[in-house]
């Protein structure tokens, strides 16, 4: 029974961390694009200080979304980030759903490992 509850842990632990682990890998590559490919034209910023600046913003939100104690203020950081990039979408006539759907699934994956954070900002 004791290796049953070990095995059941776990597998729980890996069910948990795998949403964030998914969410980190679009996160990392993002990210690498803009340092590596900083100059890229037909943006809506063409600026490369504005590109590195993002991609440094994204490396820094995913060190903070992976460490349980800046959970919250690294998904702050990915979703605001997210949330520009549906503007932009939306403001070039892209279509928005996708970066909305990862947008929606990087709260889910904060959610799915720290739910108390979200519930105690419901009931406060």
């Amino acid at each position: 029974m004791d290796e049953q509850k070990k095995i059941e842990k776990t597998l729980s632990r890996i069910l948990i961390w795998l949403p964030s682990l998914v969410i980190t890998l679009f996160y990392i590559q993002n990210a690498l694009d803009k340092l590596i490919h900083h100059n890229q034209t037909g943006k809506v910023v063409e600026s490369s200080a504005v590109m590195i600046t993002a991609g440094v913003f994204i490396l820094i939100g995913i060190a903070l979304f992976l460490y349980n104690k800046t959970i919250l203020i690294g998904t702050s950081m990915l979703v605001l980030y997210m949330t520009f990039i549906v503007l932009i979408h939306i403001y070039k006539g892209k279509p928005a759903e996708i970066v909305i759907l990862i947008l929606i699934a990087t709260v889910f994956a904060s959610y799915i490992r720290k739910p108390k954070l979200f519930l105690g900002a419901i009931n406060s």
